[in-house]
């Protein structure tokens, strides 16, 4: 049965938005998922499902944490292949990088994927940010609070969009795998 993993966008972040990992898990069963784990508090799922349209999958989720929690929380889903494609894909990821400062950007189509071509004009070296096929990437050598890119992340800019570290996404991709 095919995998997948569901990213949910600013939860657990303050007091904003709380998604209880607990709740999130019983959302994702009642929908009918199956073989659903969790990684961190901070909104990642990896479960099993028949259907295959990952748009479907991000709809339902959605709503289903609309309907139960009455919060509104944009959420993507990747097959485990587009999510080894985007592990694969990934151009700055080099043995000496340190992975908490290297972000996945993740978005559920590619019309939010181009609309990440804004943050390029934000971004200044050392800093190396790429558009790849399934995902951007951003690599904050000096850390992620002294990015203006990435702190755009967190704004407006890239609403439908959300991203997870270079170590998180390969913990997700063990998962996806069965490997973890």
């Amino acid at each position: 049965m095919p995998s997948f993993a569901a990213l949910l966008r600013g939860i657990n972040v303050g007091k904003a938005k709380r998604v209880p990992m607990a709740t999130l898990r019983e959302l994702l069963a009642g929908l009918g998922y199956r073989d659903v784990r969790i990684l961190l508090n901070s909104g990642n799922a990896v479960f099993h499902s028949r259907r295959t349209s990952t748009s479907a999958h991000a709809e339902a989720i959605a709503e289903s944490i609309s309907d139960a929690l009455s919060i509104d929380v944009p959420v993507i889903v990747k097959s485990a292949a587009q999510f080894a494609g985007i592990v694969a894909g990934n151009p700055f990821a080099r043995p000496d990088i340190d992975a908490a400062r290297l972000l996945v950007v993740y978005t559920q189509d590619a019309a939010a994927l181009d609309g990440l071509s804004a943050l390029a004009p934000l971004v200044k070296p050392p800093e190396e940010f790429s558009i790849g096929a399934e995902a951007a990437y951003l690599h904050c050598a000096a850390g992620i609070l002294e990015s203006a890119a990435g702190a755009a992340l967190l704004g407006k800019l890239a609403k439908s969009a959300t991203t997870r570290n270079w170590a998180t996404s390969l913990k997700l991709q063990a998962l996806l795998a069965g490997d973890a």
